[in-house]
């Protein structure tokens, strides 16, 4: 009989075990989010949010990731710097996420790049800044474009039409000075020379005495660098004006609704962006194509409402995240940190990424089309 009883009781204690591990194994991997939800950055943030519960339901709904479900967690920054600061921390040392995707702004990034490096946590930021991986920090990455590179596909497309002089307007955010001070430094050896150089309050509602200093600058053509609404605004107080030069954005104006605040004065503005705007138009033979045709066409279908580069690039934090840690064979910190840095021919919305030890974003100019403005929507120039 001892031994019968034996045998229950080593039943009952396996019993136990195996119930537990499967609990454990069932728990959740969590993962925060920083996001401008509302506020002046509310047209990057909104979507971004929106794209990661779409994507964090559909992995639920089938299984979750190596048998886990994901929980997200998602603050609303109000592209407040202060407010993503005290998220951060929040969610690394309460909440214990595993990762954080965001924030959407680069003032915000570069505020909590610290934090995520103190504690050893991933975050994959939605903002485009190249300070945030230049130089590199361990636990940090980001899925938009580089600066950069924006910058030397516009100076392309300058050497293209013969512009020589220019004038900048940049907003008065991290990715407005980050901006700026990218064109200042790659102007000279692209033989740009920048005749009038303005910065404007992200919160302005006319901009009229700045674009009459660009106007009377007698430059050739306008870049105008930001992310806020202003940028808009900046549009139609230059064309109000009889500013007729053509205007170049940054690849923060990839929001339709930009283009719908700037109404009529949008039309022909030129600024580079990645393939998601003008997915439509690609060829099949496109790498990126099928990705992001089916990405436009759920978001669209769920939101009704026409998606846009900003919640690609979360689209990109998320899928990339989901990646290493089916690599990693689980969500083990520094292995999927690592898995990340040596992700290859990852096709993304923002492009196809090659990420490395000395390479933290991963893209190169070859991502960015050069688009304009025409009858209201998003075409390549």
């Amino acid at each position: 009989m001892k031994g019968k009883k034996g045998m229950v009781a080593l039943g009952v204690l396996l019993a136990v075990f195996l119930s537990g591990a499967v609990a454990q194994a069932a728990e959740p991997i969590k993962v925060g989010a920083i996001l401008a939800v509302t506020g002046p950055a509310s047209f990057l943030g909104a979507p971004e949010a929106r794209t990661l519960e779409m994507l964090v339901a559909e992995t639920n709904a089938k299984g979750g990731v190596l048998g886990r479900k994901i929980e997200l967690i998602v603050k609303d920054s109000g592209a407040s710097p202060e407010k993503a600061f005290s998220f951060a921390k929040q969610l690394i040392e309460e909440d214990k996420v595993f990762a954080i995707i965001g924030p959407s702004t680069s003032g915000e990034t570069m505020k909590i790049k610290a934090v995520a490096e103190e504690g050893k946590t991933i975050l994959l930021s939605c903002a485009a800044a190249e300070a945030i991986v230049n130089p590199v920090a361990k636990w940090v990455f980001k899925t938009p474009q580089k600066d950069s590179d924006a910058v030397l596909k516009i100076f392309e497309q300058m050497k293209k039409m013969k512009i020589s002089r220019i004038g900048v307007l940049s907003g008065n955010t991290g990715f407005g000075n980050a901006g700026k001070g990218q064109i200042e430094k790659l102007a000279p050896e692209h033989g740009i020379t920048i005749v009038a150089n303005e910065v404007y309050d992200k919160a302005a509602s006319d901009l009229t005495a700045e674009v009459t200093k660009i106007k009377a600058a007698n430059v050739q053509a306008l870049i105008n660098w930001s992310i806020v609404p202003a940028q808009a605004i900046v549009i139609k107080n230059a064309r109000q004006i009889g500013l007729t030069i053509p205007i170049f954005q940054s690849h923060g104006f990839g929001n339709i609704k930009y283009v719908q605040a700037a109404g009529a004065a949008a039309e022909g503005v030129l600024f580079p962006a990645g393939r998601l705007l003008v997915a439509d138009v690609l060829p099949k033979s496109d790498p990126q194509k099928a990705l992001l045709v089916k990405y436009a066409k759920d978001y669209e279908s769920k939101y009704k409402d026409e998606a846009s580069t900003f919640g690609g690039h979360a689209y990109d934090a998320y899928t990339i995240l989901i990646k290493a840690i089916e690599q990693a064979k689980g969500p083990d910190k520094e292995a999927v940190r690592t898995a990340i840095e040596n992700l290859k021919g990852f096709v993304g919305t923002g492009g196809i990424f090659n990420f490395s030890a000395t390479d933290h974003n991963g893209l190169h100019v070859d991502a960015f089309e050069m688009l304009t403005v025409k009858n209201g929507k998003f075409a390549i120039h």
